[in-house]
């Protein structure tokens, strides 16, 4: 065995770059799957946009893009100097 043969067998299964490839697939295969299922399905909503097409996808996605603005914004207004414990 050679030193890369090691290093690859040292890696945890969940971090080979393979391994999170099929893992990025199956979760647009599930989400594909999860979207033609709704069209075959009739969706009763509290409200007129949560019977929308996809609604559970889009909404999530971008409720994600949102908390991800938020925490960036979040950062800059409670960032400390790195010096802010210090005596």
């Amino acid at each position: 065995m050679n030193n890369d043969e090691n290093k690859n067998q040292d890696i945890h299964w969940l971090v080979k770059p393979k391994t999170i490839k099929i893992l990025w697939l199956l979760m647009f295969v599930i989400l594909a799957i999860t979207l033609l299922l709704q069209a075959f399905a009739h969706i009763h909503g509290h409200f007129i946009i949560d019977e929308s097409f996809g609604f559970n996808a889009w909404y999530g996605f971008i409720t994600c893009v949102a908390m991800v603005f938020i925490s960036k914004l979040l950062a800059i207004i409670v960032k400390r100097k790195d010096s802010y414990y210090d005596d």
